[in-house]
């Protein structure tokens, strides 16, 4: 069963022309996360490496492509969480950074902090010779027009946020049984400055625990911090419930409780994952024992060699 990674692009509704792209892109990143993982490299190598590929394509809402806030700006959340040692490293509300992942990455490996926010997440960046880009390399047309259409003082942007999500993630096992997840997103469109959700919040937008399980959600931001949504998948997981019972149970929760729309992708100790949602859609594909699994809407399972 081992290894294996499991990837999403967002939870939400996409718009027509832009599914190719949304379940290519996810393709593309578990193809690469399983390659780091059968050339031995840990679990954390991998999910590093697929959120890096959703990063840079500019189709999601994270890296290049991210949305903008009420400034016209590019503001991004990252998480990193190592199940072996529980070891994690997050960024919010960093700016200029290529690969917010990377940079979560460092946080983890070379401070003894969690999280880096805002200008100090920019300074350390800087200091671990991370370049610096420009903010139009990040903002692509597509995401200014959204951002202009949000401008409306009749739009509801948090309707706007649930119908085109975009924030990207991974999970996964390596040859050893060790897990990670990883999660980056661009934020909600039109957030006001300094707005920080889920995905840097660990046991929210992500969590890891050799013990348990892996987890990484998309969706909703506030909502899923309402109710903890990665460890209460890992609760469930803990009482006995398979991944996919797990991750249906805390979703109907989200929904019942709080109304929130969302989306996960988990995986347990043994290799066993779920790829689930409450939305429209959820791009999200699977690299396991050299087949290639994907799909968008529920109950799609498409399956090819990897």
């Amino acid at each position: 069963m081992l290894p294996v990674v499991v990837v999403h692009g967002g939870a939400g509704s996409i718009p027509k022309e832009r599914v190719a792209l949304s379940t290519a892109g996810v393709q593309e990143a578990a193809r690469k996360g399983y390659a780091v993982l059968t050339s031995g490299f840990s679990a954390m190598d991998a999910v590093v490496e697929a959120v890096a590929v959703l990063e840079n394509n500019p189709v999601y809402n994270a890296g290049r492509g991210s949305v903008l806030n009420v400034k016209g700006e590019v503001q991004m959340d990252a998480l990193v969480m190592d199940g072996r040692t529980l070891s994690c490293g997050a960024v919010s509300a960093v700016r200029r950074v290529a690969n917010p992942v990377r940079l979560a990455r460092l946080v983890m490996d070379k401070t003894n902090h969690v999280c880096l926010t805002a200008e100090g997440a920019s300074q350390f960046a800087r200091a671990m010779g991370i370049p610096e880009v420009t903010e139009e390399s990040l903002i692509t047309d597509y995401a200014r027009k959204r951002w202009r259409d949000n401008l409306d003082p009749g739009a509801n942007p948090v309707e706007s946020q649930m119908g085109k999500m975009g924030t990207v993630g991974a999970v996964a096992v390596d040859m050893q049984g060790n897990l990670a997840c990883a999660t980056s997103t661009g934020g909600m469109i039109n957030m006001m400055e300094g707005r920080v959700g889920d995905t840097s919040c660990v046991g929210c937008g992500g969590y890891a625990d050799n013990n348990i399980g892996a987890v990484s959600t998309t969706g909703h931001g506030e909502s899923i911090m309402k109710v903890a949504l990665s460890r209460l998948i890992l609760f469930h997981m803990e009482q006995g419930k398979s991944p996919e019972e797990a991750s249906d149970l805390a979703l109907a929760y989200l929904w019942e409780r709080v109304s929130g729309m969302a989306g996960v992708v988990v995986v347990d100790p043994k290799g066993t994952w779920a790829a689930r949602f409450n939305s429209k859609q959820m791009s999200w594909a699977a690299a396991q024992q050299d087949q290639l699994h994907y799909g968008l809407y529920k109950g799609e399972d498409f399956t090819e060699p990897v």
